[in-house]
């Protein structure tokens, strides 16, 4: 979704988005009048999101509020540990990054301030997923509502397979 907006918002068309289980996900935008901003907008957004969905459910204490927070841990790890390894072999979005003008160390900070953040929201949460004190009890309304939620998604992908 990054990219996505990325791209309107610099003026490029987005021309495809290929979002399936079975292949790696990619955004193509031609003309591409701002690619550096494109791809930063990608992992910016991949982070960001998450982070701020979390806080808005943690804001009106939305049941299962953890979940997103598990997520958003995810989401900052995830893009994190991706930007800073990728800048070593120029893989993927990383690539794409330094052809245009990013400097390895920009993409290490970036990872050296997302992935720890991750961990910390990751930090004492296992009590929630049944680990701990917990004993293995988990709440069993958001384990319904989450198994839905990723059913859904999953279909969705299927359905709508930009492959």
């Amino acid at each position: 979704m990054g990219h996505v907006v990325g791209a309107w918002l610099t003026g490029g068309q987005v021309t495809q988005v290929v979002l399936h289980p079975l292949t790696i996900s990619r955004t193509d935008v031609g003309p591409n009048p701002s690619p550096g901003w494109v791809v930063w907008a990608g992992p910016c957004f991949g982070c960001l999101a998450p982070v701020l969905l979390y806080a808005v459910a943690r804001l009106i204490r939305l049941p299962g509020h953890y979940v997103l927070r598990f997520f958003a841990g995810f989401c900052l790890l995830a893009n994190g540990l991706y930007i800073a390894g990728g800048s070593f072999e120029g893989i993927g979005d990383c690539g794409v990054m330094l052809k245009h003008g990013s400097q390895p160390w920009q993409l290490w900070l970036f990872g050296a301030v997302t992935a720890p953040l991750g961990l910390w929201l990751w930090h004492n949460q296992g009590v929630n997923f049944g680990l701990g004190k917990a004993e293995g009890k988990v709440d069993l309304r958001v384990t319904v509502a989450m198994c839905c939620v990723s059913l859904l998604l999953l279909l969705n992908a299927f359905i709508v397979d930009g492959a």
